[in-house]
């Protein structure tokens, strides 16, 4: 898919959702932060500053090969990093409020409009 423009977050925002249509590639872009905000918070709490690049490392570690290997798409992050790291937090915070149901409907609402 060749890369999108978008003029505000808010247009992102489904576009983002889009390209984790498949839940497997939420779920692991879910459990990619919230261990690498574990091992930070541990590695912090025990003064290591160093724990805190797992975060980075171990988020995008995850999540990335996800995109690639499950979704078949690319990262949004390679063309609008801000706002994915924003699209991230909020489709981290849907998932863990239950409402994944919704972020697939966003996704496939998107797609069938733009494929």
């Amino acid at each position: 898919m060749p890369q999108q423009t978008f003029g505000s977050y808010e247009e992102f925002w489904p576009y983002y959702v889009a390209m984790h249509a498949k839940a497997a590639t939420r779920w692991v872009h879910l459990t990619g932060t919230l261990t690498g905000l574990a091992v930070t918070a541990y590695g912090l709490a025990r003064g290591r500053k160093r724990y805190a690049a797992a975060l980075p490392l171990i988020g995008y570690g995850t999540a990335w090969p996800a995109h690639f290997l499950i979704e078949g798409n690319n990262p949004a992050t390679f063309g609008h990093p801000a706002w994915s790291l924003r699209g991230d937090v909020r489709m981290i915070r849907m998932m863990l409020a239950g409402r994944d149901r919704e972020l697939a409907e966003t996704a496939a609402a998107w797609l069938a409009e733009n494929r």
